[in-house]
């Protein structure tokens, strides 16, 4: 068997706060693989240093394949489980292939220095992921820790805090934690302009009376930018409920729309993704603007289904809401579903509710009819105004 890559976290003190371990396994390697800051942390030796390439993810797997037989150790930030490169080596190689020896995260030092308790906090990745993904994570009185890309990302941060009202946020960034020029400056969101290191982390204490926009289903129709195509809100929430978003799980959403059932999917939680499906080329674009202002993780796929469903990553759940009459439509989706997988289609027309019902005869399900009636004024009075009733048909394979 050849010898486990050895992968050591290094912190802002670099060679000078490495355990006895860490410095033998870099000592005893003949390739040392990092980015270009960490590599300049090793004092010179005669090893050879490789910087990581660019897109790194696509290029691994060959780079490995290169120095088979070598002694590898790989140089990460922190701890290299926590959001770092070990994982992805992990996945890669199997866990017997890896070793990992770790420092204390960029989280473990933050909440050292603040005083906060680790596990009260929302830590949200921005390395790789647009500042619109903190959005779901923003409510009253919570503590978020945000990894930063880079100098860049505060002033991101405090823009998108400012534009959602909650510029009044403690707004704390912690640069070269751990250090020889650590620097930690708070003010709040609305003051915050300065340079910063690239090498820093963002901690906001959201204010009480922050407002709210809840990670649960049914959020207000009017979250959302849309020209009609929209699920109302109470249809919305009976339709997730039966869709039961799952962590780590994939939708697929027929006929986007909105892209509201997709959007309140992902916002369920951080692992949860959706890939809306719309053919129409205003509403692909305006669902990709109301995915940015949520914060969701959604894909967006132009193009008519089913034909554009080919090729896409297998569903743990599908919904149609549009396009449901397309030939081929139901015997795609059910035949692309995961086993254990839920499928849940909405219709308002006589055409699809036929074949709604021609599928719930043949693989059974739930089936129901939902009615929702607003009040409205009524000249000097109020009444009851009904939308048009929705079948919502939903089955487990």
């Amino acid at each position: 068997m050849p010898d486990p890559i050895t992968v050591v976290g290094l912190g802002a003190d670099g060679w000078t706060g490495l355990s006895t371990a860490a410095r033998t396994a870099i000592e005893q390697a003949e390739l040392l693989l990092g980015s270009p800051r960490q590599l300049a942390l090793i004092p010179e030796a005669d090893v050879l240093r490789v910087a990581w390439p660019s897109p790194l993810s696509e290029a691994l797997p060959q780079l490995l394949e290169e120095h088979r037989g070598r002694r590898i150790c790989v140089l990460a930030s922190g701890d290299p489980t926590f959001h770092g490169i070990g994982t992805t080596l992990v996945r890669l190689l199997g866990a017997d292939a890896v070793r990992v020896i770790p420092q204390p995260s960029s989280v473990s030092l933050a909440c050292a220095r603040l005083g906060w308790a680790q596990d009260q906090v929302q830590v949200v990745s921005l390395v790789s992921n647009p500042v619109e993904r903190l959005h779901p994570h923003l409510h009253p009185g919570r503590r978020v820790l945000i990894l930063s890309r880079g100098a860049q990302t505060p002033a991101e941060v405090a823009d998108l805090l400012v534009a959602r009202g909650y510029g009044s946020s403690e707004f704390t960034v912690l640069e070269q934690l751990g250090g020889p020029t650590e620097r930690v400056r708070t003010t709040n969101a609305t003051d915050w302009s300065h340079d910063v290191d690239p090498l820093n982390v963002i901690a906001v204490l959201c204010p009480l009376d922050a407002p709210v926009l809840s990670t649960a289903t049914g959020l207000p129709d009017d979250a959302y930018e849309n020209d009609g195509q929209l699920t109302k809100r109470e249809v919305r929430a009976v339709t997730l409920s039966r869709l039961a978003p799952v962590p780590g799980q994939l939708l697929w959403d027929i006929g986007g729309g909105a892209g509201s059932i997709a959007i309140e999917w992902s916002r369920h939680h951080p692992s949860c993704h959706a890939i809306a499906v719309e053919r129409d080329p205003d509403r692909a674009k305006r669902l990709e603007r109301n995915v940015a202002a949520l914060g969701a993780a959604v894909e967006v796929v132009e193009g008519a289904a089913p034909a554009a469903l080919d090729g896409l990553e297998s569903p743990d759940a599908i919904f149609i809401g549009g396009g449901a009459t397309a030939a081929g439509m139901f015997d795609v989706c059910w035949n692309a579903l995961r086993p254990g997988g839920r499928l849940v289609a909405n219709g308002v027309t006589l055409e699809t509710e036929s074949l709604i019902a021609q599928w719930y005869k043949a693989v059974g399900g739930d089936l129901v009819r939902l009615d929702v009636q607003r009040a409205s004024a009524i000249g000097t009075m109020t009444g009851w105004r009904p939308a048009m009733p929705v079948t919502i048909w939903s089955v487990t394979k």
